[in-house]
């Protein structure tokens, strides 16, 4: 799944949510962080019966090294949709790949 996201970034098939817009203005996350967090990314949840469509969560790192994480739809959607992003809370996740109890 994660090799058919990267596609369709390299293709320039995805768009924002409002809501993924707003959070990126908002914590000064740019385009070009995001796709090299999915360039480098791994899918680390899935969430195939989200209310709002098909998705996964990709963390990913940019260059300088700021963890990333990516809520997107499924690459089965022909435009890809970004959900949210964010930089995950150390204290909510552990090595930014697993939710901490």
């Amino acid at each position: 799944m994660i090799d058919e996201i990267r596609r369709k970034f390299v293709r320039d098939e995805f768009e924002f949510s409002k809501h993924a817009a707003d959070q990126s203005i908002l914590r000064k996350i740019r385009v070009w962080e995001i796709r090299q967090a999915i360039y480098v990314g791994e899918v680390i949840e899935d969430y195939p019966h989200d209310k709002y469509g098909s998705s996964c969560l990709i963390l990913g790192f940019t260059p300088n090294g700021r963890p990333l994480h990516v809520q997107c739809s499924y690459p089965s959607r022909p435009i890809i949709k970004i959900v949210t992003v964010y930089e995950p809370d150390p204290d909510t996740w552990k090595e930014f790949r697993m939710r901490r109890k």
